[in-house]
């Protein structure tokens, strides 16, 4: 089932039982997913578009969340919060740091990394690699141990 299938899906389900905060999210994607189909690049939504697009919304919200936090305005980020948690669902299972350790070394096998000189080789391997499956961020924290 495509992303835009199961978002139209999930709005009905948010509208019949009156879920505020996945009705506000829902509307967010499938509006994210619009603007996306109609830029005018002709480029075709594939399932690779549609989970970094799911990032990115998720991204987005993680920064106005520690923005909030750090302002203490709870109300903000428990908002911030609930968009996350239903965003996520919409993404593949997400590696931990742990399990992201025996592949990002397995790449650095693969690419002779021996330094941070060669982070951005490993990077660009694995964040192709672990598409969808980890974030950026925990991507490169593992390579820096692993480099450091």
């Amino acid at each position: 089932m495509s992303l835009e299938v199961k978002i139209t899906e999930d709005l009905k389900t948010a509208m019949k039982a009156k879920d505020q905060a996945a009705l506000r999210t829902i509307r967010a994607v499938k509006t994210a997913l619009q603007i996306q189909k109609t830029d005018g690049s002709g480029t075709v939504m594939d399932e690779g578009l549609e989970i970094k697009l799911i990032q990115k919304l998720i991204k987005s919200r993680k920064d106005s969340l520690e923005i909030y936090e750090k302002q203490e305005r709870d109300d903000l980020a428990a908002t911030e919060k609930e968009e996350i948690a239903i965003l996520e669902k919409y993404l593949p299972a997400q590696l931990s740091i742990e399990e992201l350790k025996p592949i990002i070394q397995e790449i650095i096998s693969k690419t002779g990394a021996s330094s941070m000189k060669d982070m951005g080789k490993v990077m660009g391997m694995a964040n192709g690699q672990l598409k969808g499956q980890a974030d950026g961020k925990s991507i490169s924290i593992v390579v820096k141990e692993l480099l450091g």
